[in-house]
């Protein structure tokens, strides 16, 4: 079923030893550092570098260091096979979305100094209850029934590495799944859930010069299948998924 692959992208790896704290959080203030101040680095260290996506996600829960405000809310990166190959990785990342980060609607952002320079097309899904941990991965049906509200979205995402497509999956994990800036456009009025969203035709247009077509397919199959193995990866970290905002 859409997601099982996904999901296994996320599977820890116990017998590989794991970064110690110090070290996860030292790595961790090294990308917020060059995140804050718009540099890059060829990789992160070797002493402090993960070895695993385990401990690229423990690095990454450091991000929060950083934050003032509570987590605005969660993404996927590379849920396609096609992106998943262009930056060399064997599976969809996990990342935060910090409110900071947040756009307006109709806001204007710069991408003189982003080294990916690309606006993604999202579908936005708002949890109304969280899903609580369990060891028993959630069924696309028992996700989505958790969801208030579905919303169009645009993601900018970048990368704090001189060329992200060569330092692989757990170094990616660790630089917060290439998150950046985000839009969250204004909640669906229609009744979405019979809507196959997998065959929802997107087109994003570029000062009406550029058009670009899509749907919605192209995550994972089925973008409600996006929501799954977030969850799932969420409930093997004792962290419940929501985003009430």
């Amino acid at each position: 079923m859409p997601g099982l692959a996904a999901q296994r992208a996320f599977s820890q790896i116990p017998e590989l030893k794991m970064l110690d704290a110090e070290k996860a959080r030292a790595a961790s203030r090294l990308l917020v550092g060059h995140w804050d101040n718009g540099t890059s680095l060829d990789a992160i260290p070797q002493q402090l570098r993960p070895q695993t996506r385990t401990d690229g996600y423990a690095i990454q829960s450091h991000v929060m260091d950083r934050s003032s405000a509570p987590l605005f809310g969660w993404k996927i990166a590379a849920t396609s096979l096609a992106g998943q190959r262009h930056i060399n990785v064997d599976g969809p990342m996990a990342g935060r979305l910090l409110a900071e980060k947040a756009v307006e609607v109709g806001g204007a952002v710069s991408l003189a100094t982003s080294k990916m320079r690309v606006a993604e097309i999202e579908f936005a899904f708002r949890f109304g209850r969280p899903l609580p941990p369990r060891p028993t991965p959630y069924e696309i049906a028992e996700v989505i029934g958790a969801v208030a509200g579905l919303h169009p979205a645009i993601e900018i995402p970048d990368s704090r590495y001189d060329d992200f497509c060569a330092v692989g999956a757990p170094q990616l994990i660790a630089d917060n799944a290439c998150a950046n800036l985000f839009v969250i456009g204004e909640p669906v009025q229609e009744d979405w859930r019979d809507v196959d969203l997998a065959k929802h035709a997107v087109t994003g247009s570029v000062l009406g010069k550029s058009q670009y077509n899509g749907s919605g397919a192209a995550v994972l199959g089925d973008p409600r299948a996006r929501t799954q193995p977030l969850h799932d990866f969420r409930s093997s970290d004792s962290t419940p998924l929501i985003w009430r905002r």
